[in-house]
This record gives C-alpha cells, sequence and structure tokens, in this order.
C-alpha cells in the first residue's frame, strides 16, 4: 500500500523523534561536543555529558538538550581534580584551586583538631568539596602544651592553664623552648591513652583517615606512640597520610619505620611528598614502596611539582641540621613575605624573633620530579600552603595541576592526558573511596558518578603561578562544575555560586 504524502511525512517524523535527544527538561547541565576522557574506563572521544540532580546521568554520542548547554568544542572534558593535600581551607584559596581545575580539596597530611570544625572560614558556603584527617599535630599540641588550633585562622590559641603557661613561654623564650614538650617528649602512658580516644572521638566525627606529619615532632614520637597510631588506624580501617621522619639526604630509614609498622598492623598508608623526602634517594623509596605494594602492604604516594619546600622557620627539622638533611646551605633559602635570602645572622635572628614566618627552602632537583610524576601509581598533589590575603606572599605552590598539564603534559610530553588525569582524579578517589563511600562517584566521568567535572583546553593550559608571584590564576580553566553547579564558566568565576559539600566518611551515597 502507498501512503500519500502528509502520512509519510508523518511516520518520517515519527522516526526522527526517536531519534533526537531528551528535551531541555530532562537534563539542567548538558556539555556537548567534548573531548571525554574518564581514566577509569579508558574513554577518550567525543561525547556529550547530560547531568541532572548533581550527577551525570548520559554520556551520548549524539549532542542533548538541556536548560543551559555548554559546547566544549576543542576542549577536554574531565573529572574534578581532587587534591589530596592542601593547607588553604579558605575562600581565597578554594577560588585559586577551581582555577586550577580543582573540585575537592583535602587536608590530610596535617588534618585537622576538632575535623567537624575543619573549614570553617568556607562552611557555610564552599565554593568546592572540602574535608579532612583526624590531626595528630594538633592533638600533641593539645594534650603536652595545652594549644588548641582556630579553626577560622588555622593558629594555635591557649586551651585552659597548660597553654596559657605556653603562651607565656613564647614571651619569655623562643619557639622550641616554648614548645619543648610537643616537640621533644615523648607521651606518658596516660597521655596515649587520651590521644587514642581523641583519634577515635575526631574518627567517630568522620575523620578522612589520620593526618601524621611526623617529621614537625622529632624524636618525641618514640616506638609506643606510632604502634598506637598504626593499630587504631587499623582497627578503624583508615589510612594514615604521614609525612615521614627525614633523614640525612634521603636517608630512607623513615619510609622502612612507617612500611614495617603498615605491614605489621595491616594499616593502610600514604607518603606525603615522595620527592621532598626522598631527595636524592627518590630510586630507593620509590622501589621499596612497590616492594611493599607487591608484599600486600596497601601503600600509596604523591607527588607535588615543584623544587621546594614551604614550612613554618621553626618547623623541628630546622631545628636539626637541617642544612647537612637538604645538603643546602643558608643561601638556598628565602624568607616568603619578601623572598630576601639569609646568611648565618639573618637566620639565627628571624628563628628567633619570627616563629611563625614562612620560608622557602630550595633543595630538590627538577628530573627528580620528573621522575616521579612519571611514575605509575603516583598521586599529583598541590601542599598549597594557607591563602588569606594577596598581600602575604606566603602561598607557593598555587598552580600545581594545570603545571603537569601544561608543562609535563603537552609541552615536554611525558605522559599522556589520560595518564595525567588518573593521577589528579581516579588514583586518589580510589586511595579514599573504600572507608568513604562518596569517592565511589567521583574521579569518574561516567553514568550515575558525581558531576564534579573540569573542561579545559589543551592548547593553552599553563601554571603562571611562581614563588616569587603565587597570585596568579592559570590559563586554560574553561569550565568547572561541582556537584552540578558551574563555579567557573567560559574562564570566569560564576557569582553567588558555591555548591561545595562537607566530605566526611559517612557522607551518603544513595
Amino acid at each position: 500500500m502507498r501512503m500519500g504524502r502528509p502520512a509519510c511525512t508523518f511516520v518520517l517524523a515519527v522516526l526522527l523523534c526517536a531519534q533526537l535527544p531528551a528535551m531541555g527538561s530532562d537534563y539542567a547541565l548538558v556539555i556537548n561536543h567534548g573531548r571525554v576522557i574518564d581514566p577509569e574506563s579508558g574513554l577518550d572521544a567525543t561525547r556529550h555529558v547530560g547531568i541532572a540532580n548533581g550527577r551525570i546521568k548520559t554520556i551520548a554520542r549524539h549532542p542533548l538538550r538541556g536548560e543551559r548547554v555548554i559546547d566544549a568544542s576543542g576542549l577536554i572534558v574531565a573529572p574534578g581534580f581532587i587534591d589530596l593535600h592542601s593547607h588553604s581551607p579558605t575562600p581565597l584559596g578554594q577560588h585559586y584551586q577551581a582555577f586550577d581545575g580543582v573540585t575537592t580539596s583535602l587536608e590530610l597530611e596535617a588534618g585537622a583538631e576538632p575535623v567537624q570544625a575543619f573549614g570553617a572560614a568556607i562552611s557555610t558556603q564552599p565554593l568546592l568539596n572540602f574535608g579532612a584527617s583526624a590531626g595528630y599535630v594538633a592533638m600533641r599540641m593539645r594534650v603536652k602544651n595545652g594549644l588548641a588550633f582556630d579553626a577560622t585562622t588555622g593558629k594555635p590559641r591557649p586551651a585552659g592553664l597548660k597553654g596559657w603557661k605556653t603562651a607565656l613561654l613564647f614571651l619569655l623564650t623562643d619557639f622550641n623552648t616554648a614548645m619543648a614538650a610537643s616537640l621533644y617528649e615523648p607521651a606518658t602512658a596516660a597521655e596515649l591513652d587520651q590521644l587514642q580516644q581523641m583519634l577515635h572521638d575526631s574518627l567517630d566525627n568522620g575523620a578522612l583517615g589520620i593526618g601524621l606529619a611526623l617529621d614537625y615532632f622529632s624524636d618525641a614520637i618514640q616506638q609506643a606512640e606510632m604502634q598506637m597510631i598504626f593499630s587504631t588506624a587499623a582497627q578503624r580501617g583508615v589510612p594514615i597520610f604521614v609525612h615521614i621522619r627525614r633523614g640525612i639526604d634521603g636517608d630512607p630509614s623513615g619510609l622502612r619505620e612507617v612500611l614495617e609498622l603498615a605491614a605489621t598492623h595491616g594499616t593502610a598508608l600514604h607518603v606525603c611528598h615522595i620527592t621532598h623526602n626522598a631527595i636524592s634517594n627518590l630510586d630507593v623509596f620509590l622501589a621499596e614502596i612497590a616492594q611493599a605494594r607487591a608484599a600486600g602492604v596497601d601503600v600509596t604516594t604523591e607527588v607535588l611539582p615543584y623544587n621546594a619546600g614551604s614550612a613554618l622557620i621553626s618547623s623541628a627539622v630546622f631545628g636539626r641540621d637541617w642544612q647537612t638533611i637538604f645538603n643546602i646551605t643558608y643561601a638556598d633559602v628565602e624568607w616568603a613575605a619578601t623572598g630576601e635570602r639569609f646568611n648565618e645572622a639573618t637566620w639565627n635572628e628571624y628563628y628567633k624573633k619570627f616563629p611563625d614566618g614562612q620560608v622557602i627552602h630550595h633543595y630538590l632537583r627538577e628530573e627528580w620530579t620528573r621522575q616521579a610524576v612519571q611514575t605509575p601509581g603516583v598521586i599529583i598533589v598541590s601542599d598549597l600552603m594557607r591563602m588569606e590575603s594577596t598581600d602575604k606572599k606566603v602561598a607557593p605552590h598555587n598552580g600545581a595541576f594545570t603545571k603537569v598539564l601544561g608543562q609535563y603534559v603537552r609541552e615536554e610530553k611525558l605522559l599522556g592526558w589520560t595518564d595525567a588525569l588518573a593521577k589528579m582524579t581516579l588514583l586518589p578517589a580510589r586511595r579514599l573511596e573504600r572507608f568513604a563511600p562518596a569517592f565511589q562517584r567521583k574521579g569518574r566521568i561516567q553514568a550515575d558518578a558525581d558531576a564534579d567535572i573540569t573542561i579545559f583546553d589543551p592548547v593553552t593550559i599553563q601554571s603562571n603561578a611562581s614563588y616569587d608571584d603565587p597570585f596568579q590564576h592559570a590559563t586554560g580553566i574553561v569550565h568547572v562544575i561541582v556537584n552540578g553547579q558551574p563555579i567557573i564558566s567560559n574562564g570566569h568565576r560564576v557569582p553567588h555560586s558555591t555548591p561545595g559539600q562537607r566530605i566526611t566518611t559517612w557522607t551518603h551515597v544513595p
């Protein structure tokens, strides 16, 4: 039977409609024509992403329609970057991290105490997702010196009679004398019980593991205390994020200490900033971590793509023979606020007068950083220092993720886009997802994953910040989406968009 033209047109229209994408009401946000890279599935192709209710709903082969549409032609659509190691839970810190492509910023090395108060300066209007581990540094300072950290300023304050005695010592002596109890004295049996209970309390309140900045305590934390920390983490099924005790120019004994404890107790372990610990001995550090993994130890590590470190001048490491440890001289260290390089006289003066001042010590070589960035399984982090005001030049390590993508991927071709993005997205999500279920839906571009997405231009992406000029936005981050809401659109901040969420071990995943 032959159909007339109207009937034929009707049937053709029905067939065409069956092939059309969902209408605008189906998706709140659509990303069309982008080069979608999902490190977990290996997808690297032009696809079209539909988003609704904060989740990715579909990855389609045909363009989609939505209430809002982003044309990502010529751009890479990647999972939002997850930074395991940032010390800047401030509005300014989150602002600059957004322009570095970060959608989740975590304080896991130093942690926080109390953890539920972490991020007070951003908690009502968070730009990015945020969270913290249980901060053992702060716990020990509270128990031994009576000092509590202000959640808004990040600075210690007296808490009780012991704290006021410490504050008085600060006025009468120097930092190391005032803080001797925390920095140099072993914990008593009663103090160990108190510290262990504080760890349990913090983990009960959703801490993302235990942050153990061990190098800041010199030799105060002895074996009984280490055994307590590692056994508690194993009992609770959470990892320890450790800044190991540094030895002379890459002595691996500090690494071996924590690997042995992790093997003994079955503790998950994450070794912070591998190059900054290994220094000239990176081959040995990477090999011993690989050997431990092959033997069944759940251990991971990370690298920040910078050839210097930044710390308070009063840090315990500077109370030791730091020139031998780092194989540097006074001239290799600069005062962060001014860029002034030290000599022996100015070092001794600043060390005594300004214990809360930041220094930048240059002690790494570029080839070590390149090697760690290339090594499979090594996660990329920023170690971003606290950003509060652009008037204070104390915020190095801004632009870490864009530096890796612009310099090491596009320019030097040390690794491909998918491998580099995995180090920023999938690998950190996997490090956390077994005990923090929220991360099962992060670090991926897949249906039902959280719509934390970074869209960048592979031709222009680069970091513009430096130690001399840290307050510079990266180039090439075009769109950033957090929980389905754009926070950067066409390279500009979206006003009044603060969709970030606090993430804990008990964050619900329906």
